[in-house]
């Protein structure tokens, strides 16, 4: 589950102006600030002595679900090629765009199974990149043992509200999970963790994880008149977890058969489709702290797919889900023909509906009257980038007055500002902040899907018929994909600004690695590299101004931190930070 978002996000314990880039892009970080460091050891060693003396938590710790009531049959897995494995019905296959396709279908416990025998090497390779990341951001073991009794502590009554089914489908699911990360918690436990990580992560830190936008309009905004849906999941953990992206086709024992896009190993929905046409996508909210986990979001998402035919019953089994963050879940439906969002949060519960118009915007803060009055909400709004796209998409729509999934492609690889703006490549301000998992494209009515494939939206968007797929017709060609309602890629993948952009986000690592190692300087001629990569996003100038900082060449920093105030800024605080930078170069400078 960048934000630095929308998708799983840990512990962030830090000022978000002050993180690194790439903390910002996956939404964590461990690192401590010095004057953090007493209080945030406290509360660690607090979280361990609860871990070590709450009966709550050695019960979570020992649970494991009821699965003797389901039938199955251990999985012998056929390879058939290197991207190509099967088991009776159930099948894992990659196409041509390197998206893996997966179909599964039986009991909970079975579908379990059958997705982890044949997902095993892609799970526990997304496991590995998960928690490789972790400890690159918490290289200290003393510390590690304190996450660990944390989340155990945290997380203490996250299995009294997962459906019973689904923690037995997890279980069969976590048999095919590494041996090699049982030191942080039993597989069962840890693949429960992970799908409450994205839910961990924002509520720790107070702030809105993920910057994903999600559109849907249908009537006179359609060329066909039909309902169509369109989502970017903003959610980055490093180019390498969204290399294997998995495509879902699950066709469970009871209830609708349903697609999801996420990674191996994620049994919850961030976004999918079921058979009844019923869209789900999520867009995280401004959350507060709570006390202990609940139901994961993505699985509330999941039971509506599985169960819901209409926006009225997603609504009942949103209503009665306990969730432990504030998310906007946007719900389209084919027998509605319409959408509207479901904003759920701790103590809050309300449900946007267009009125008069036929099109609902979702970005990151909430629109229902439940929380007209949520200071939390109106805070968002004005200090946040949630607005700003918001506005965006308005600004869209008035230049497209009729939307195709082509023409809704291309509102979802725009990667400008307000009225055309160059804001920066990677501007959390713009729809496209070139790190999404995946962006996803819905005809309800038509039961039609398209999928972005690498990098990022910009690849060409594979089409799926749920119609087709849940079908005997799939079983007997053997194909996912529709390839003939393909979108093409993104024709900026092959320009000379794509390759900078690449490059410079490798040396915005090195750039933050030197400004937090004081002793190591970068020539000149390197930051003006670095710079030209992308010169209109204000963060290149910032990160300028701290290294000549740093330097203590006061006047090449003023120089920076101006420049910097003259671009697109991705929030208020953000450029509060800046200005408190060059407040205090002007002190140096004057001393």
């Amino acid at each position: 589950m960048k934000n630095r978002g929308q998708n799983m996000q840990l512990v962030v314990i830090q000022n978000e102006a002050e993180r690194s880039e790439e903390s910002k892009q996956f939404g964590i970080d461990f690192s401590f600030r010095r004057n953090d460091r007493v209080l945030i050891l406290l509360f660690f060693s607090l979280s361990l002595i609860l871990n070590l003396t709450s009966c709550g938590v050695r019960k979570s710790i020992r649970h494991i679900p009821e699965v003797q009531q389901y039938s199955l049959e251990i999985p012998k897995v056929n390879k058939i090629n290197d991207s190509t494995f099967s088991f009776k019905e159930n099948y894992l296959t990659k196409n041509k765009q390197q998206l893996w396709e997966l179909y599964i279908k039986g009991n909970p416990l079975q579908l379990g199974y059958n997705n982890g025998a044949l997902t095993q090497d892609l799970m526990q390779r997304q496991e590995e990149i998960f928690f490789s990341k972790v400890e690159g951001f918490v290289p200290s073991k003393f510390k590690q043992n304190l996450l660990r009794g944390f989340l155990k502590w945290y997380n203490r009554k996250m299995y009294l509200n997962v459906r019973e089914d689904y923690q037995a489908e997890l279980y069969g699911l976590s048999q095919y999970s590494s041996d090699k990360y049982d030191f942080i918690a039993p597989k069962y436990l840890r693949n429960l963790y992970l799908h409450g990580a994205h839910d961990i992560g924002h509520a720790m830190q107070d702030l809105m994880m993920v910057g994903c936008t999600s559109l849907a309009v249908w009537n006179e905004n359609t060329e066909d008149g039909d309902l169509l849906i369109g989502r970017n999941f903003d959610f980055y953990v490093g180019d390498d977890f969204a290399k294997n992206k998995l495509i879902e086709f699950v066709e469970p024992e009871i209830g609708i058969p349903y697609m999801s896009v996420s990674w191996p190993g994620m049994t919850g929905v961030v976004s999918g489709m079921n058979e009844e046409g019923i869209t789900v996508t999520i867009n995280a909210g401004k959350s507060k702290i709570p006390l202990t986990a609940k139901t994961p979001i993505s699985l509330v998402t999941r039971e509506i797919l599985q169960y819901a035919k209409n926006i009225d019953e997603a609504i009942a089994i949103a209503k009665k889900r306990k969730v432990f963050v504030s998310e906007s879940i946007l719900v389209g439906s084919a027998n509605d023909k319409s959408a509207v969002i479901i904003e759920v949060s701790p103590d809050n519960f309300g449900v946007y509906k267009a009125k008069n118009t036929s099109r609902v915007f979702c970005t990151n803060h909430f629109q229902s009257d439940a929380y007209k009055d949520d200071k939390r909400n109106q805070k968002h709004i004005a200090e946040s980038h949630s607005e700003y796209r918001y506005e965006k998409l308005q600004e869209l729509l008035q230049e497209n007055k009729k939307l195709n999934p082509e023409k809704m492609a291309a509102i979802l690889r725009d990667k400008s500002g307000l009225k055309g703006d160059k804001i920066g490549l990677g501007n959390e301000k713009a729809l496209n902040q070139l790190l999404a998992h995946h962006a996803v494209i819905f005809s309800p009515q038509k039961k039609l899907v398209w999928v972005s494939s690498n990098p990022y939206q910009l690849g060409e968007f594979v089409c799926y018929d749920l119609n087709e797929i849940f079908s005997d017709k799939r079983l007997k060609n053997g194909k996912f994909a529709k390839s003939d309602l393909n979108i093409a890629k993104d024709s900026f993948v092959d320009s000379q600004e794509f390759k900078n952009y690449e490059e410079y986000k490798k040396l915005s690592t090195k750039m933050e690695e030197g400004i937090d190692d004081k002793a190591k300087m970068f020539s000149e001629e390197f930051i003006n590299h670095y710079q030209a990569l992308n010169p209109d996003f204000w963060f290149v100038y910032y990160q300028a101004g701290k290294c000549y900082f740093n330097k203590k060449e006061y006047f090449k920093a003023k120089i920076q931190f101006e420049k910097a105030l003259t671009k697109e800024i991705t929030t208020v605080p953000d450029k509060e930070n800046v200005e408190k930078y060059l407040k205090k170069t002007n002190k140096k400078i004057k001393n």
